[in-house]
């Protein structure tokens, strides 16, 4: 196993290594918080993260799924090119303000 360069701590190993160690890597998940990426034939196929970053997660996916409804409702009936443009036109407000 070995450590990917982060701040914190995320070790990544592979689903046979995963499969061997299960029992030691959840202990090490629940008590030092860390999380493992685990890689099949070089590339990551998913992640083992404590509960705590797993709620975190799953509150700011609602969040996110909360502000696109939020979005999708304040654009509905309008074409794409009315909401291109005053898309672009709020990024020339925002580069101006940005300036001051």
């Amino acid at each position: 196993m070995r450590q990917v360069e982060r701040d914190e701590m995320i070790k990544e190993a592979t689903a046979t290594t995963v499969r061997r160690n299960l029992g030691d890597l959840i202990k090490r998940i629940q008590h030092r918080h860390d999380s493992i990426l685990v890689t099949k034939a070089g590339k990551p196929v998913a992640a083992i993260v404590d509960i705590e970053l797993f709620n975190k997660m799953r509150a700011l996916e609602s969040e996110f799924d909360r502000l696109v409804g939020g979005l999708q409702g304040a654009f509905k009936g309008e074409t794409i090119e009315t909401v291109e443009k005053a898309l672009r036109k709020a990024k020339t407000v925002s580069r101006r303000r940005g300036r001051r």
